[in-house]
């Protein structure tokens, strides 16, 4: 059963990985050039947001899994090299993570906070939290590098990299443990849940005074144009999120299933293994999923990827026009 499923992996890496370097590099290109309708600050948290799953893309799914997949020895099993793909995994993930966690409280401030909304939800405010978030992720992900080691020394060279069997048993390293997974993704989880429901009830609330107030002024109920451009918003912000944390589920539950049975770092049976790979492969699939997003919820931004699209054909028409005798 697990070869089986080792097999069907591969091909899935695969796939993950021819989508979700296009996909999250038009995102960039197309949410860069501020023509799609939306604020700033929500363009700045969004782009970080595709930069940092095409990170994850190009670390985790193209540089580790299909290397293991499809090559038995390259330089890149090369144990410090390795090491440092590691690291750079860790860190982009932390970032996509917590990019989509910063993006739901500014989406939070801008919906429920109306005073404090002027000053947080700007561009600059939005540049500054990403950059802060980015360094303080980098800076908490420096000791991964220390908790790996060579699988094998082939002429004092060393090769691959494995955990330590100390990341497992010392008490500094557990703890460490912990809170890496505290930080991502059991805090994320509890913090966008909460988020969405106070922004939620926000917007049930606000929605009934103005639709009375509305009735009551115009003697009719006409459509609502603040409460349509929130409604859009936290369509946005609710798929956004509630994407994440759909498929972050299988990774948290499996190791909430570790802790309790007591198992973490000893050798799984083929089941486990399996729900193990698949809880991985569901969070990697993740960062190919926003730009789908966006294209569904923001018509502005369908229009701009229609737009890149039949740019480079016509150009092509425009240009073999020109070129007839």
């Amino acid at each position: 059963m697990l070869a089986l499923y080792l097999r069907v992996e591969k091909v899935l890496y695969v796939v993950i990985a021819a989508i979700g370097v296009p996909v999250n590099s038009v995102a960039i290109v197309i949410l860069s050039r501020g023509k799609c309708g939306l604020s700033t600050c929500t363009t700045r948290y969004l782009v970080a947001m595709a930069a940092a799953d095409l990170l994850v893309i190009i670390s985790e799914v193209i540089l580790y899994q299909i290397k293991y997949h499809f090559f038995t020895t390259n330089f890149l099993f090369y144990t410090p090299l390795c090491t440092i793909i590691r690291v750079l995994t860790y860190v982009s993930t932390d970032c996509s993570v917590w990019f989509t966690v910063t993006f739901t409280f500014d989406r939070f401030v801008a919906i429920c906070c109306q005073n404090l909304k002027t000053k947080y939800c700007t561009g600059k405010s939005a540049a500054a939290v990403i950059s802060i978030t980015g360094v303080i992720l980098t800076l908490k992900n420096i000791p991964i590098f220390f908790t790996y080691g060579p699988k094998k020394i082939i002429d004092n060279v060393p090769w691959f990299c494995v955990p330590k069997p100390s990341y497992f048993s010392a008490r500094g390293w557990v703890e460490y443990d912990w809170i890496d997974t505290i930080l991502t993704p059991f805090l994320p989880f509890a913090v966008i849940l909460i988020l969405n429901a106070l922004t939620v009830r926000h917007i049930l609330v606000a929605s009934r005074v103005r639709k009375a107030l509305r009735t009551q002024s115009n003697g009719e109920n006409r459509s609502d144009p603040e409460m349509e451009s929130r409604r859009k918003s936290v369509i946005l912000l609710l798929t956004l999120s509630g994407n994440f944390i759909l498929l972050w589920l299988t990774y948290v539950l499996n190791f909430i299933y570790y802790q309790i049975m007591g198992t973490l770092g000893a050798e799984p049976n083929e089941i486990e293994e399996i729900i193990s790979q698949t809880g991985r492969l569901l969070c990697n699939f993740s960062c190919c999923t926003n730009t789908f997003i966006y294209a569904a919820t923001q018509s502005k931004f369908r229009e701009q990827v229609k737009s890149a699209v039949k740019y480079p054909l016509t150009s092509v028409l425009l240009l073999m026009h020109r070129t007839k005798p």
